[in-house]
């Protein structure tokens, strides 16, 4: 049986100035794609729990981009001491 691969679809990308937030369609479901620098954050929904595009760019608001710099934060500081414990780097 042979199982068909759809490329990821590029939807838009959603304006900020801190970060490049990027919007996708793949398997039924939005994938969300936020990068700051060498780190990135992914969040899937599936399609038929919203209706539009619009919805996605709703959810990015100040509380959640907030979490998500938090969140990129605590990731830099992990990657940095596991380099550091693992002698990556000094």
């Amino acid at each position: 049986m042979q199982k068909f691969v759809f490329p990821m679809r590029y939807i838009k990308d959603i304006p900020h100035q801190q970060f490049k937030i990027s919007i996708y369609q793949w398997n039924n479901k939005y994938i969300i794609k936020i990068e700051v620098g060498m780190l990135e954050q992914t969040y899937k929904i599936d399609e038929y729990e919203i209706t539009n595009v619009e919805e996605i760019e709703k959810c990015m608001d100040v509380t959640f981009l907030s979490n998500v710099l938090k969140r990129f934060e605590s990731m830099q500081v992990d990657f940095h001491e596991t380099m550091k414990r693992n002698d990556v780097i000094f």
